[in-house]
Protein backbone atom coordinates (compact mmCIF):
# COMPACT_ATOMS: atom_id res chain seq x y z
CA UNK A 1 0.00 0.00 0.00
CA UNK A 2 1.87 3.02 -1.42
CA UNK A 3 1.07 6.66 0.43
CA UNK A 4 0.44 9.34 -0.97
CA UNK A 5 0.58 9.33 -4.41
CA UNK A 6 0.10 11.71 -7.65
CA UNK A 7 -3.46 12.16 -7.91
CA UNK A 8 -3.30 14.29 -10.88
CA UNK A 9 -0.85 11.39 -12.42
CA UNK A 10 -3.45 8.24 -11.44
CA UNK A 11 -6.60 10.65 -12.67
CA UNK A 12 -4.98 10.90 -16.23
CA UNK A 13 -3.98 7.30 -16.49
CA UNK A 14 -7.48 6.32 -15.13
CA UNK A 15 -8.93 8.47 -17.75
CA UNK A 16 -10.40 5.62 -20.02
CA UNK A 17 -10.59 3.11 -17.91
CA UNK A 18 -13.18 0.82 -16.59
CA UNK A 19 -14.95 1.57 -12.99
CA UNK A 20 -13.56 -2.06 -12.02
CA UNK A 21 -9.72 -0.81 -13.21
CA UNK A 22 -10.31 2.20 -11.08
CA UNK A 23 -11.61 0.11 -7.91
CA UNK A 24 -8.37 -2.44 -8.72
CA UNK A 25 -6.24 0.75 -8.47
CA UNK A 26 -8.28 1.80 -5.28
CA UNK A 27 -7.80 -1.31 -3.67
CA UNK A 28 -4.09 -1.59 -4.58
CA UNK A 29 -3.31 1.62 -2.89
CA UNK A 30 -5.54 1.71 0.17
CA UNK A 31 -6.29 -1.86 1.18
CA UNK A 32 -8.60 -2.18 3.72
CA UNK A 33 -8.56 1.80 4.18
CA UNK A 34 -10.99 2.18 1.44
CA UNK A 35 -14.57 2.40 2.15
CA UNK A 36 -17.52 2.44 0.13
CA UNK A 37 -19.79 4.75 0.34
CA UNK A 38 -23.97 2.93 -0.35
CA UNK A 39 -26.52 5.01 0.11
CA UNK A 40 -29.34 2.57 -0.86
CA UNK A 41 -30.15 3.40 -4.72
CA UNK A 42 -28.76 2.90 -7.76
CA UNK A 43 -24.79 2.69 -6.41
CA UNK A 44 -25.31 -0.80 -5.75
CA UNK A 45 -23.70 -1.35 -8.52
CA UNK A 46 -20.15 0.28 -6.95
CA UNK A 47 -20.62 -2.10 -4.10
CA UNK A 48 -21.00 -5.43 -6.51
CA UNK A 49 -18.32 -4.39 -8.48
CA UNK A 50 -15.79 -3.62 -5.45
CA UNK A 51 -17.25 -6.99 -4.00
CA UNK A 52 -16.47 -8.83 -6.79
CA UNK A 53 -12.55 -7.78 -6.34
CA UNK A 54 -12.60 -7.78 -2.96
CA UNK A 55 -15.15 -10.10 -0.71
CA UNK A 56 -13.75 -8.08 2.99
CA UNK A 57 -14.99 -4.39 1.35
CA UNK A 58 -15.33 -2.07 4.02
CA UNK A 59 -19.00 -0.32 3.41
CA UNK A 60 -20.54 2.55 5.17
CA UNK A 61 -24.35 3.92 4.71
CA UNK A 62 -25.91 7.06 6.44
CA UNK A 63 -29.07 6.42 8.33
CA UNK A 64 -30.72 9.97 8.53
CA UNK A 65 -33.42 8.38 10.42
CA UNK A 66 -35.57 9.51 7.63
CA UNK A 67 -35.29 7.07 4.77
CA UNK A 68 -37.95 5.72 3.28
CA UNK A 69 -39.22 2.12 4.90
CA UNK A 70 -37.87 0.24 1.06
CA UNK A 71 -34.75 2.10 1.87
CA UNK A 72 -33.98 0.05 5.46
CA UNK A 73 -35.08 -2.72 3.84
CA UNK A 74 -32.63 -2.59 0.62
CA UNK A 75 -29.81 -2.24 3.13
CA UNK A 76 -30.83 -5.17 4.96
CA UNK A 77 -31.29 -7.23 1.87
CA UNK A 78 -28.04 -6.03 0.37
CA UNK A 79 -26.01 -6.67 3.91
CA UNK A 80 -27.37 -9.82 3.27
CA UNK A 81 -27.21 -10.73 -0.20
CA UNK A 82 -23.17 -10.31 -0.18
CA UNK A 83 -22.99 -11.46 3.33
CA UNK A 84 -21.29 -7.80 4.27
CA UNK A 85 -21.05 -5.84 7.14
CA UNK A 86 -22.61 -2.18 6.46
CA UNK A 87 -21.23 0.23 9.18
CA UNK A 88 -24.52 2.36 9.23
CA UNK A 89 -23.85 5.80 10.85
CA UNK A 90 -26.85 7.48 13.24
CA UNK A 91 -26.90 11.56 13.55
CA UNK A 92 -25.75 12.59 17.03
CA UNK A 93 -28.78 12.69 19.63
CA UNK A 94 -26.89 16.22 21.24
CA UNK A 95 -27.48 17.70 17.80
CA UNK A 96 -30.59 16.09 16.61
CA UNK A 97 -32.99 16.64 19.66
CA UNK A 98 -32.50 20.10 20.08
CA UNK A 99 -33.15 20.78 16.38
CA UNK A 100 -36.28 19.02 16.32
CA UNK A 101 -37.35 20.48 19.24
CA UNK A 102 -36.78 23.84 18.40
CA UNK A 103 -37.99 23.67 14.67
CA UNK A 104 -40.04 20.35 14.34
CA UNK A 105 -39.71 17.65 11.74
CA UNK A 106 -40.31 19.63 8.64
CA UNK A 107 -38.49 22.65 8.65
CA UNK A 108 -36.64 22.43 5.39
CA UNK A 109 -39.87 22.86 3.79
CA UNK A 110 -39.57 26.50 5.30
CA UNK A 111 -35.86 27.37 5.37
CA UNK A 112 -34.01 25.05 3.14
CA UNK A 113 -32.73 21.67 3.57
CA UNK A 114 -29.53 23.05 4.77
CA UNK A 115 -29.40 22.68 8.19
CA UNK A 116 -31.14 19.07 8.30
CA UNK A 117 -28.39 17.84 5.92
CA UNK A 118 -26.04 19.32 8.16
CA UNK A 119 -27.00 17.68 11.57
CA UNK A 120 -28.77 13.87 9.69
CA UNK A 121 -25.90 13.26 6.86
CA UNK A 122 -22.89 16.24 7.44
CA UNK A 123 -22.04 15.77 10.19
CA UNK A 124 -22.07 11.48 10.97
CA UNK A 125 -20.29 11.43 7.07
CA UNK A 126 -17.36 13.83 8.67
CA UNK A 127 -17.16 11.55 11.65
CA UNK A 128 -16.87 8.54 9.69
CA UNK A 129 -14.41 9.98 6.92
CA UNK A 130 -12.00 11.24 9.83
CA UNK A 131 -11.26 7.36 10.40
CA UNK A 132 -10.74 6.46 6.82
CA UNK A 133 -7.98 7.61 4.40
CA UNK A 134 -9.71 7.11 0.95
CA UNK A 135 -13.36 6.35 0.34
CA UNK A 136 -15.27 5.43 -3.21
CA UNK A 137 -18.47 6.55 -4.32
CA UNK A 138 -21.46 5.94 -7.14
CA UNK A 139 -21.35 9.35 -8.50
CA UNK A 140 -21.56 9.75 -11.42
CA UNK A 141 -21.45 13.15 -13.90
CA UNK A 142 -24.81 12.58 -15.58
CA UNK A 143 -26.64 12.38 -12.26
CA UNK A 144 -26.91 16.64 -12.07
CA UNK A 145 -25.19 18.26 -15.33
CA UNK A 146 -25.14 21.56 -13.46
CA UNK A 147 -22.85 20.50 -10.00
CA UNK A 148 -21.58 16.94 -11.14
CA UNK A 149 -19.84 17.56 -14.63
CA UNK A 150 -17.25 18.00 -13.25
CA UNK A 151 -17.35 14.59 -10.83
CA UNK A 152 -13.11 13.41 -11.89
CA UNK A 153 -12.69 9.49 -10.82
CA UNK A 154 -10.23 10.06 -8.27
CA UNK A 155 -9.11 13.17 -6.48
CA UNK A 156 -8.48 14.46 -3.16
CA UNK A 157 -11.70 15.42 -1.07
CA UNK A 158 -12.55 18.75 -1.45
CA UNK A 159 -14.79 18.77 1.12
CA UNK A 160 -13.69 16.58 4.05
CA UNK A 161 -9.50 16.77 3.73
CA UNK A 162 -7.36 18.40 6.09
CA UNK A 163 -3.57 19.76 5.52
CA UNK A 164 -2.71 16.90 8.05
CA UNK A 165 -4.70 14.53 6.75
CA UNK A 166 -5.23 14.24 2.90
CA UNK A 167 -8.83 12.24 2.27
CA UNK A 168 -8.72 10.56 -1.29
CA UNK A 169 -11.94 9.93 -3.09
CA UNK A 170 -13.05 7.69 -5.38
CA UNK A 171 -15.60 8.05 -8.06
CA UNK A 172 -15.61 4.87 -10.04
CA UNK A 173 -18.84 5.17 -12.28
CA UNK A 174 -18.15 9.04 -12.73
CA UNK A 175 -18.63 8.01 -16.62
CA UNK A 176 -21.40 5.55 -16.70
CA UNK A 177 -24.54 6.75 -17.81
CA UNK A 178 -28.02 5.75 -15.86
CA UNK A 179 -28.55 3.97 -18.88
CA UNK A 180 -24.97 2.06 -17.81
CA UNK A 181 -26.23 1.63 -14.54
CA UNK A 182 -29.46 0.48 -15.25
CA UNK A 183 -28.28 -2.17 -17.81
CA UNK A 184 -25.30 -3.68 -15.30
CA UNK A 185 -28.15 -4.51 -12.58
CA UNK A 186 -30.72 -6.21 -15.40
CA UNK A 187 -27.57 -8.23 -16.82
CA UNK A 188 -26.26 -9.20 -13.38
CA UNK A 189 -29.84 -9.79 -11.57
CA UNK A 190 -27.87 -7.62 -8.54
CA UNK A 191 -30.73 -6.35 -6.05
CA UNK A 192 -32.07 -2.87 -5.91
CA UNK A 193 -34.17 -0.57 -4.42
CA UNK A 194 -38.13 -1.55 -5.15
CA UNK A 195 -38.64 2.52 -5.33
CA UNK A 196 -36.99 2.64 -8.71
CA UNK A 197 -39.74 0.60 -9.51
CA UNK A 198 -42.08 3.26 -8.68
CA UNK A 199 -40.38 6.45 -10.92
CA UNK A 200 -38.10 7.40 -8.25
CA UNK A 201 -34.63 7.70 -9.77
CA UNK A 202 -32.30 9.92 -7.24
CA UNK A 203 -33.41 8.42 -3.83
CA UNK A 204 -32.54 10.56 -0.57
CA UNK A 205 -34.56 10.97 2.40
CA UNK A 206 -38.52 10.76 2.41
CA UNK A 207 -39.47 14.21 3.03
CA UNK A 208 -37.45 15.29 0.48
CA UNK A 209 -37.38 12.96 -2.21
CA UNK A 210 -40.31 12.24 -5.12
CA UNK A 211 -40.52 10.16 -8.26
CA UNK A 212 -40.17 12.01 -11.65
CA UNK A 213 -42.30 12.57 -14.46
CA UNK A 214 -40.88 11.20 -17.95
CA UNK A 215 -38.18 13.64 -19.41
CA UNK A 216 -37.96 15.31 -16.09
CA UNK A 217 -34.03 14.97 -14.75
CA UNK A 218 -33.51 12.83 -11.89
CA UNK A 219 -32.12 15.52 -9.25
CA UNK A 220 -35.32 17.35 -10.03
CA UNK A 221 -37.07 14.60 -7.28
CA UNK A 222 -34.99 16.17 -4.85
CA UNK A 223 -35.63 19.02 -2.36
CA UNK A 224 -38.09 20.37 -5.30
CA UNK A 225 -38.82 23.26 -3.59
CA UNK A 226 -35.55 24.79 -3.75
CA UNK A 227 -33.77 26.57 -6.75
CA UNK A 228 -31.59 23.80 -8.85
CA UNK A 229 -27.92 24.85 -7.75
CA UNK A 230 -29.37 24.25 -4.22
CA UNK A 231 -29.74 20.53 -5.11
CA UNK A 232 -26.62 19.23 -3.03
CA UNK A 233 -26.37 18.75 0.33
CA UNK A 234 -22.98 18.88 1.11
CA UNK A 235 -21.81 15.18 1.17
CA UNK A 236 -19.85 16.29 -2.45
CA UNK A 237 -19.31 19.85 -1.85
CA UNK A 238 -16.78 19.70 -4.40
CA UNK A 239 -19.19 19.26 -6.73
CA UNK A 240 -20.64 22.87 -6.29
CA UNK A 241 -17.94 24.71 -8.90
CA UNK A 242 -18.09 28.25 -8.20
CA UNK A 243 -19.35 30.65 -10.92
CA UNK A 244 -17.54 33.84 -10.56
Amino acid sequence: MSHPFDVAEIAASLASKSPQDVLKLAFEHFGDDLWISFSGAEDVVLLDMAWKINKNVKVFSLDTGRLHPETYRFIEKTREHYGIEIDVMTPDPRLLEPFVKEKGLFSFYKDGHGECCGIRKIEPLKRKLSTVTAWATGQRKDQSPGTRSQVAVVEVDGAFSTPEKPLYKFNPLANMSSEDVWAYIRMLEIPYNSLHERGFISIGCEPCTRPVLPNQHEREGRWWWEEATQKECGLHAGNLISKG
